[in-house]
């Protein structure tokens, strides 16, 4: 629900779920980006939901105790219809300064806590059972297999790594489906359950488009949404610079020009090397000619601290060949980076390996010390993120926090810099 506006943003939530409670959804699962503003703000959100949040795996470590309702029952037409939320490990990371958290974030543990679930319910006649899951659609169809017959799992609804799908996957008797990312979709499900084996007997699914073909406009959530849009407009509506034209950021798995230009401005800003930016935390896919205030809180809304970190060239050929393994062009939500002027890869994709590095015109030295800017979130994932301990780094000479604010460095430097210029392109070149 939360993030991917500067609405949402400025609000803090709270905009969204006056929204969500106009929709009216009959049950909403947790995704990682719902701790983005704390536990104790989620908690206090979900108090002014009118709609039931279920999460099963996210506890407080000591007494081992459920956060959020872990699953719910609906009936309809007479029929039983239980859903239990599961949520992946990113979730940690919003609110990972709280020690008192935990969560069964390993897939194998999760299928567990489901089995748990569904075997309290065995002498309850349930006719459909639905996980509501945000683990990505590989861990879905990998829980989907760990799941025993018996628990009487139908239907696996996932999110987190937005795949669209035509077709069900179906994994060990279960349905597993995705409906992409926000609201350009819906996946529609039309089942035909079988009362006396509780089992789905026939179904077919749809992807049907948020359109006005499909779905006309209400007009008390567009006032609504106008009300709020007018507050931010006003307060960020203050023009920084303009750019040549409209610069796009299509997909988080390439360089793009808009994360190009993002990763320059770390670099001349924050006097590094090399500025790492996640594809992941430019947020949207195109921006100008006309950049505002609100522009950039929308591009990069997370607003993380930068890390200056201090790497060797070996150690940034592994890093960045561990960027570009297979799983990243095979769609599989890796962490994926945009680069800064200066650095030229072209990579070799049949032999896994740079067919040429260079830094500033120079081939990348192995032995030298290069530095690097990383976002807080992917300094504190070192490991997952660039495929190498953080400790490593630390042998090379200490961390520095460049900024508690990456907003601030941005807005600073367009507001500095009011002609920008298309960034050079080139720095990542994939070769088969």
């Amino acid at each position: 629900m939360l993030q991917g506006s500067l609405i949402d943003t400025e609000f803090h939530g709270l905009s969204t779920v006056d929204i969500m409670n106009m929709i009216n959804p009959d049950v909403v699962a947790l995704g990682n980006h719902e701790v983005d503003y704390g536990l104790a703000h989620l908690l206090f959100l979900e108090r002014c939901s009118r709609f039931p949040i279920v999460n099963a795996n996210l506890f407080i470590k000591r007494p081992l105790t459920r956060i959020f309702t872990p699953y719910i029952f609906i009936e309809r037409d007479g029929m039983k219809i239980m859903f239990i939320g599961i949520i992946t490990e990113d979730v940690l990371s919003g609110i990972r300064s709280d020690n008192l958290i935990s969560s069964l974030v390993d897939v194998e543990d999760a299928a567990r806590e489901v089995g748990k679930i569904c075997n309290s319910f065995k002498t309850t006649d349930v006719d459909l059972t639905v996980l509501l899951t945000h683990i990505g659609f590989e861990e879905d169809k990998q829980l989907a297999s760990m799941l025993d017959p018996d628990w009487g799992v139908d239907i696996i609804i996932g999110g987190h790594t937005h795949t669209i799908l035509d077709e069900p996957a179906q994994v060990n008797g279960v349905l597993v489906v995705q409906a992409g990312i926000g609201t350009n979709q819906i996946g529609r499900f039309d089942l035909v359950i079988d009362t006396d084996t509780n089992s789905i007997s026939e179904y077919s699914w749809q992807l049907v488009p948020i359109d006005s073909d499909h779905c006309p406009c209400d007009p008390v959530i567009d006032r609504t949404v106008e009300l709020y849009k007018s507050k931010t407009d006003e307060k960020y509506g203050r023009v920084l610079c303009r750019l040549p034209r409209a610069l796009t950021h299509p997909s988080r798995y390439q360089e793009t020009e808009l994360g190009s230009l993002f990763a320059d401005v770390f670099k001349h800003s924050l006097g590094v090397d090399i500025s790492f930016l996640g594809s992941g935390a430019v947020r949207k896919p195109e921006a100008g000619p006309v950049l505002t205030h609100g522009d950039v809180i929308e591009i990069a809304p997370f607003n993380d601290k930068v890390y200056r970190l201090q790497a060797t060239g070996e150690q940034l050929r592994r890093i960045c060949r561990y960027i570009l393994r297979d799983e990243a062009f095979e769609g599989d939500h890796t962490e994926f980076f945009q680069f800064s002027v200066g650095v030229e890869m072209v990579y070799s994709r049949r032999r896994r390996d740079f067919e040429d590095y260079r830094f500033m015109g120079e081939p990348l030295s192995n032995d030298q010390i290069y530095t690097i800017s990383l976002q807080e979130y992917h300094r504190n994932n070192c490991a997952t993120s660039l495929g190498i301990p953080i400790e490593e780094l630390y042998a090379n000479g200490r961390e520095l926090v460049l900024t508690t604010a990456e907003q601030d460095v941005l807005i600073e430097y367009f507001a500095g810099h009011v002609r920008q210029q298309v960034p050079k392109s080139g720095r990542l070149v994939v070769v088969e």
